[in-house]
């Protein structure tokens, strides 16, 4: 019996990096991209077929697709979309540019690799798509603004597609991570410095404290579940009869989703202005 194929993304490192090795793990032929050439062998050793794929890049996405179909005869039974990164600074401070790129990495490159993979899933007769979004794609955060709308964008993206294959055999996930134990706090320090200008900002101080608790984030994983609470609902939206419409992960998660449902909308903003 062939083994079940999935595609993940961004598997460098973090979560998806976890959860591609727990697939194979588990039976599934994993399909792994990375964006560098040095982070190929690790992923290798572990017998898992590595590839180098940019969401920026659409060349590196097509072709990331051919030679995945041309090892599986032309079918994929799942893809699991996860590489992302997230711009912090004020909104007023990201340029065009810069919240363009935040797009082209978490939400138009997904576009493009999803929808390069739907008609195979449509000749089949069967898939499954999983996006791993963020409980920011749900409820905002101060000093986030590009990645909340990314992910904003990204959970009304998904809600209609799952909703247009509804009849195709085509099932969709979305998964809600609150705070997970990964690289991605340390990479918001480095996106920081690389994209937003602190000393001239308005914003100088705040940045010197948010930067503060950005780099204590980053060297801890205090109150912060593992990636192996992601890979246990994603395991469960690809293999389920039923995978649910959306796995919300952690309880700050969950804590501010009901909030959000609960107190009216200015004093859950003003509530979480204080947070930020």
């Amino acid at each position: 019996m062939n083994k079940p194929s999935i595609v993940v993304t961004g598997a460098s490192s973090g979560i998806g990096a976890y959860c591609a090795r727990a697939l194979k793990a588990d039976g599934w032929r994993v399909f792994a991209t990375v964006r560098r050439a040095e982070d190929v062998a690790g992923l290798q050793a572990d017998g898992i077929e590595t590839f180098i794929m940019d969401y920026t890049k659409a060349e590196t996405i097509h072709a990331l697709v051919d030679a995945v179909l041309a090892r599986t005869g032309g079918t994929l039974d799942a893809l699991y979309n996860n590489g992302a990164y997230g711009q912090a600074g004020a909104v007023e401070d990201i340029t065009t540019d810069v919240l363009r790129l935040q797009f082209e990495t978490n939400l138009f490159g997904w576009h493009e690799l999803t929808r390069t993979i739907i008609p195979v899933m449509r000749k089949q007769g069967h898939g499954r798509i999983v996006n791993c979004s963020s409980i920011l794609g749900l409820v905002p955060y101060p000093w986030r603004g590009a990645y909340n709308a990314s992910k904003f964008a990204l959970e009304g993206l998904t809600v209609t597609m799952a909703m247009e294959l509804r009849d195709s055999g085509i099932k969709v996930s979305l998964i809600e991570p609150g705070p997970i134990r990964s690289n991605f706090m340390a990479n918001a320090l480095v996106n920081i410095e690389r994209h937003v200008d602190v000393e001239n900002s308005v914003h100088k101080n705040e940045y010197a404290r948010q930067l503060k608790r950005l780099r204590g984030q980053s060297n801890g994983v205090k109150g912060k579940l593992g990636p192996e609470a992601v890979y246990h609902v994603l395991k469960h939206a690809l293999t389920s009869n039923r995978p649910k419409p959306h796995y919300i992960i952690t309880k700050p998660a969950r804590r501010g989703v009901l909030l959000k449902r609960l107190l009216p909308s200015g004093l859950f903003y003003k509530i979480l202005a204080s947070l930020g």
